[in-house]
């Protein structure tokens, strides 16, 4: 990973929750402050909105496609984390790194789960941790734990000294699978992500799907600056079907997908945020970030497109 991340450093961790937690309370004490983007995985507000909050440390929370947001929301003296997750869990919104990067100040962290680092690497645009939930595409096969960040080695022995202590190590089994993960990383990355664009591109004129969300499409409102920033538009989109009980029937009828809530490994997995991966938002903040009923997320999988898009079809035309 720190090959692979350009990076003086990396640590492992049990999980990416583990990582981003104890990077956080490494860096931060009572009376901290953090800037954060709204649109982040639940756990992610979870932790912040719950035990940061428990423990005298703020969080400002900013729109991420908002030009000069995170900067324009440091508190100087007090802020002591930047955070960004680019692309976004569930609706692929991005940060633009290069502003994240020229943040000075505060440490500035980029979770790069959804790109792993064959489609971004957050510290080549100065940003000083780049963290991963190595459980996703990075181990790649639906049986590790991990999480992974990434940075100044100095910097990481410092966040290594709380970690330790916080205790979210690694088991020996699940670094195993991470390596062998990153072995298959590149061809895997690339054969899900020409999927995910072509299931993308089919999806946008379906009578029955209301809106999609990929970068790699022209009308994702960031295209521009995902054409310059990734390198490659990535393995996970997500598309609207309408209501909850449209979206739970999209669940039932498929045959090929498999209903789950993980992502980035061999099977592609659909799930319904609304109900699972967001469930614990509240109705305002479900629709702060994009989380509506009828909102389907998708991990592409490693099977053929064709086999992917007539199962597709298939669910949705139960949709009428």
């Amino acid at each position: 990973m720190r090959d692979l991340e350009g990076a003086e450093d990396s640590l492992a961790f049990s999980s990416g929750m583990g990582a981003l937690a104890s990077t956080v309370l490494a860096l931060c004490s009572a009376g901290s402050h953090v800037v954060a983007q709204r649109q982040l995985y639940a756990g992610t507000l979870a932790f912040l909105q719950g035990p940061c909050r428990r423990l005298g440390i703020e969080t400002t929370f900013v729109d991420v496609a908002e030009p000069g947001a995170f900067a324009n929301a440091v508190r100087p003296g007090r802020t002591m984390v930047v955070l960004a997750e680019s692309p976004s869990n569930p609706r692929l919104e991005l940060a633009d790194l290069d502003e994240v990067g020229s943040i000075r100040g505060p440490i500035t962290v980029v979770d790069a789960t959804f790109a792993t680092p064959m489609g971004q690497r957050p510290l080549a645009h100065g940003v000083d941790v780049s963290l991963h939930s190595a459980t996703k595409g990075i181990a790649g096969h639906n049986d590790a734990t991990l999480g992974v960040i990434s940075g100044d080695a100095d910097l990481l022995a410092e966040i290594w000294s709380y970690a330790v202590l916080h205790g979210a190590t690694p088991s020996p089994h699940d670094a195993l699978n991470g390596l062998r993960g990153i072995r298959t990383l590149p061809v895997r990355t690339r054969h899900q992500s020409a999927t995910a664009a072509s299931i993308a591109h089919a999806l946008v004129d379906h009578p029955a799907v209301t809106a999609v969300h990929h970068p790699g499409l022209a009308s994702h409102p960031q295209f521009d600056l995902a054409s310059r920033q990734l390198d490659g538009y990535g393995s996970v989109l997500s598309f609207d079907v309408g209501t909850v009980d449209r979206a739970r029937r999209v669940l039932d009828a498929v045959h090929v997908c498999r209903v789950a809530t993980s992502l980035g490994g061999p099977e592609t997995l659909l799930c319904h945020p609304a109900t699972s991966t967001h469930v614990g938002l509240t109705s305002d903040e479900a629709t702060a970030i994009g989380v509506t009923d009828g909102l389907l997320r998708m991990s592409v999988g490693l099977e053929d497109v064709d086999d992917l898009l007539r199962d597709l079809h298939h669910a949705l035309a139960e949709l009428g």
